[in-house]
């Protein structure tokens, strides 16, 4: 004996829920957005900053320049690590969970809570 699959209705209870979803979804990228903005203007103060340095340090005289002395190669490297590289792999990771985001509010992708 076979029984047929009855397919209900959307009520207003999944309507809501997929409602909240969405609100939730939109809240989320919102979010991420600012959290990319953020970082994007902490790394161009950083490198405004360093900008500056390198201008002060070649407009010094020669005797300034000797006794100022300059930041080793290994130390600005290991500050452009921390302060540029690694702050913009955060800001890739985020894009690519909007972009994830964007699937599920589009419906490229089922909506899975535990993946929020």
């Amino acid at each position: 004996m076979q029984e047929s699959a009855i397919i209900a209705p959307p009520n207003a209870s999944s309507r809501r829920k997929n409602a909240e979803v969405y609100s939730f979804l939109e809240s989320l990228i919102e979010k991420r957005q600012q959290e990319i903005a953020e970082i994007e203007q902490m790394v161009e103060r950083y490198e405004r900053r360093i900008r500056k340095e390198e201008q002060a340090y070649r407009s010094m005289s020669p005797i300034r320049r000797i006794l100022a002395g300059k930041k080793p190669d290994h130390h600005v490297a290991v500050e452009y690590i921390h302060y540029v590289k690694k702050p913009m792999e955060k800001a890739k990771l985020l894009r690519d969970e909007i972009a994830r985001y964007r699937e599920m509010l589009e419906g490229k992708v089922p909506v899975d809570i535990s993946d929020l």
